[in-house]
């Protein structure tokens, strides 16, 4: 197949934020304070992502707890992420942040919004100097409900977001199937690191259940 026709193997208007996208390990990623970050640091650019989730004691199977529903989404890129993405000249992270939500889950500001108050923790990438922001939205069960169907009408539904899907929080009979395997996706630069940080900081998973589905392989 001509790859001149399919798009296939070319970067066309995407070459200039290509490398924010390239493949990562942790160890990029070091904490840093949201607010002398810009004063410490080489910043090429800023980006800034959301966990939305709502706590549930629902059974699955009868047998598993569902803990909490958390929303990710399969990028255009192929990995596994959080909604969000670049703070654009002249936006703060917040005001990005809930742009971007608007157009990737069709969020209704009206009923959600991501506040200043609502930040976790801020990473820098030494190599790609980018700042990363991550903030927390927790929303009810109906909500979260409602909104995995506005989703489907969003703007980058079908383009940036290839569909949603909902993190596995429990682990199977084999030690190994349900939130070990999850694990085992791709995830785009520090998302992993970012959830993890975020189930143990929310107390929907315990530390040593984490390590466990860390080291289930």
């Amino acid at each position: 197949m001509d790859n001149s026709k399919t798009g296939d193997l070319t970067w066309g208007h995407l070459e200039d934020t290509e490398v924010f996208g390239r493949r990562a390990v942790e160890d990029d990623y070091i904490v840093v304070d949201k607010e002398t970050a810009s004063k410490k640091y080489q910043i090429d650019a800023e980006a800034s992502h959301c966990i939305i989730y709502a706590k549930s004691d629902r059974m699955i199977f009868d047998v598993y707890c569902c803990r909490a529903v958390i929303l990710m989404h399969m990028r255009f890129d192929g990995y596994i992420g959080f909604p969000g993405g670049l703070v654009d000249p002249g936006e703060d992270d917040v005001a990005s942040l809930n742009r971007e939500l608007i157009e990737e889950l069709n969020l209704d500001l009206s009923k959600h919004r991501v506040e200043p108050k609502d930040h976790i923790i801020s990473h820098y990438n030494t190599k790609n100097k980018l700042l990363l922001h991550f903030y927390g939205l927790e929303i009810n069960l109906k909500d979260m409900e409602e909104l995995e169907r506005r989703a489907l009408q969003a703007k980058d539904h079908g383009s940036e977001v290839l569909g949603n899907i909902r993190v596995p929080l429990y682990t199977m009979g084999d030690g190994v199937r349900g939130f070990p395997v999850f694990l085992r996706n791709q995830f785009i630069g520090n998302a992993r690191q970012q959830l993890l940080y975020t189930l143990e900081k929310y107390g929907i998973m315990k530390k040593d259940e984490i390590e466990r589905a860390l080291h289930a392989f």
